[in-house]
């Protein structure tokens, strides 16, 4: 099956590569079935099977509800042990750590569920420590921003159920376009804020502020079409079980972006009272 995601492509190379290591059994791929010759394992031709049991959507949900919990135990554990001298050392350092694992996850080749596991321990506690200060700040943003960052969600999952927005090539090429370019730019603007102290009116709350929040917000909630059409496609191609877990990377990814660019924007309308 042709898939426009260069990742899933790749995913479902290795997906092949594995089929070569086990043996159909009866009533796969032919095999067994009425009017098909049987063959036996060792006869050239004879089809064979994934080694392990293929990813469903039911392991991609109990893999992302799954991360989403270590991620909350990351993030009450970085609240509470994190004294306030240091949140924000620890803020910059978790948040850098959290690059560098995503990265790694979405080019690596193989699913790796150790360094997603990694991933959400790391960026729970950098979400952990996000949240402390703004919820020092302005009392009750946090449960706000969570409700919002749900609510979209399911929102998004109703929509592309009802197929009101698709994953078609372009749509999907456009996103990988426009996502990059975001990070880009907020890596850019990361770098000058933190290493060289200046502000570039992304972050502060004007006007420019707010329009770049809204479409961080609009473009982490269509990523989710992006994920719910590799889970379709993952499941299609048969992919190992495993690569669940990459899959629920890419939910939660989008997720945690959605929830700060929420609490990021509701902050900028809380005043200063």
């Amino acid at each position: 099956m042709k898939t426009s995601n260069p990742v899933l492509a790749r995913l479902g190379q290795a997906a092949e590569r594995e089929r070569s290591a086990g043996y159909a059994p009866p009533g796969q791929y032919g095999y067994g079935q009425p009017g098909i010759p049987q063959q036996h394992p060792g006869q050239p031709g004879y089809p064979v099977a994934p080694a392990a049991g293929t990813m469903t959507i039911d392991d991609v949900v109990v893999k992302t509800v799954a991360l989403l919990g270590i991620l909350g135990v990351s993030a009450a554990a970085a609240w509470v042990l994190v004294p306030d001298s240091l949140i924000y050392t620890a803020w910059i350092g978790a948040a850098i750590v959290g690059v560098v694992l995503g990265l790694i996850i979405s080019f690596s080749r193989i699913a790796n569920p150790a360094l997603v596991v990694a991933y959400a321990v790391v960026e729970g506690a950098f979400v952990g420590l996000v949240s402390k200060a703004y919820e020092t700040a302005y009392e009750g943003i946090v449960l706000q921003a969570v409700v919002a960052t749900f609510g979209v969600f399911f929102v998004m999952a109703m929509l592309y159920k009802a197929k009101v927005i698709r994953a078609t090539p372009k749509f999907v090429k456009g996103m990988i376009a426009v996502m990059a370019g975001l990070f880009a730019v907020m890596l850019i603007n990361f770098v000058l804020a933190v290493f060289f102290d200046i502000n570039t009116g992304l972050r502060d709350g004007s006007p420019l502020a707010i329009g770049f929040s809204l479409v961080c917000i609009v473009v982490a909630s269509l990523s989710f079409v992006l994920s719910f059409k590799e889970v379709e496609d993952g499941v299609r191609m048969g992919l190992p079980q495993r690569y669940s877990w990459t899959a629920a990377f890419g939910i939660v990814v989008s997720l945690v972006w959605l929830y700060l660019e929420l609490l990021r924007l509701i902050s900028y309308f809380q005043g200063d009272d």
